[in-house]
């Protein structure tokens, strides 16, 4: 059974007591992960799927039996995941420099893994648009930190956002200004692309960008100028998802904070272990789910994910 306690909310705006379901308080689901990324709602599965890197596994958690239990070992270290528009699981695997899909056999092919004639850094967070392509960052921490993938080198010489199209094969560069780019939302109405950039979180001189930045997204999916959405305090924003009104559910260290569609930070979740990511489910989707350090956790929301 979950474990339930008091839901503390740190509200900072009247719209975000809105948001929240406070009568069933935060519940920790399960754990046993090393370090915990990259939560999926399976709605066909009624279950929440997310990667314990360092542990080269994915668990799962079942809304039926309420139990945690290992679904893959031996994965080359996946990160983010998403389901694409025929409800097949596609994920970022740092050991494989990859983007790879899940088929309803379960098998599992790579679909990208190279820009060019040059190995991707490590794929960290992917998200899929109406139209089918595959958006994805590629920051270097699965090559620069051992217990998260393999040792390697930075081949293109940056940290991107990609397009890729599954149907055509074609890699697009489509954000080349971010130091790492992490975590990345569209707004619900795809004109805005959100982009996390997390260079801040392995140095230790001080420096580094620790923000949301927000790009216009054109007819042809082209991405304009960015711009900082939200400075984010304490920590980064590893992962975030957006909500049916806008709103960025966003990590932060300690919690999970939430911000309106135009900055606006309307308040924060604290969680009991760092935070790495979040997504909705459920059977509503309404359903946060957080994955933190060791632990899989649910908050109850009034409001629903953006499909």
């Amino acid at each position: 059974m979950p474990v339930r306690e008091a839901l503390e909310v740190l509200s900072e705006d009247p719209r975000f007591t809105e948001l929240i379901d406070r009568r069933r308080g935060l519940e920790r689901l399960g754990g046993g992960a090393t370090w915990s990324e990259g939560p999926l709602w399976l709605p066909g599965e009624n279950a929440v799927i997310w990667s314990d890197i360092p542990g080269n596994r994915i668990l799962r958690w079942s809304a039926t039996t309420g139990e945690v239990t290992v679904d893959r070992a031996d994965v080359e270290f996946t990160n983010g995941r998403t389901l694409d528009r025929q409800g097949r699981v596609v994920t970022c695997s740092h050991g494989r420099r990859a983007v790879e899909r899940t088929e309803p056999d379960g098998t599992t092919a790579v679909l990208v893994d190279r820009f060019g004639e040059a190995r991707l850094n490590s794929p960290n967070d992917v998200i899929v648009a109406s139209d089918g392509a595959i958006w994805f960052t590629d920051p270097p921490y699965g090559i620069v930190q051992p217990h998260e993938g393999h040792p390697g080198e930075r081949e293109y010489g940056g940290h991107y956002v990609f397009r890729f199209v599954p149907d055509t094969g074609e890699l697009t560069a489509a954000i080349v200004d971010m130091e790492e780019p992490n975590g990345l939302a569209f707004s619900p109405d795809e004109r805005r692309l959100h982009v996390s950039d997390t260079s801040s979180a392995l140095r230790t001189d001080g420096g580094g960008q620790h923000c949301i930045r927000v790009y216009d997204v054109d007819g042809d999916w082209n991405c304009g100028d960015g711009r900082v959405f939200a400075e984010i305090d304490p920590g980064v924003a590893d992962g975030f998802r957006v909500d049916e009104h806008g709103n960025v559910w966003t990590s932060s260290a300690d919690s999970v904070q939430v911000y309106a569609p135009d900055g606006t930070r309307l308040g924060r979740i604290p969680v009991p272990e760092k935070v790495g990511n979040v997504c909705f489910g459920g059977p509503d989707g309404s359903e946060l789910f957080i994955a933190a350090t060791t632990s899989l956790y649910r908050v109850r929301t009034r409001t629903r994910g953006a499909v």
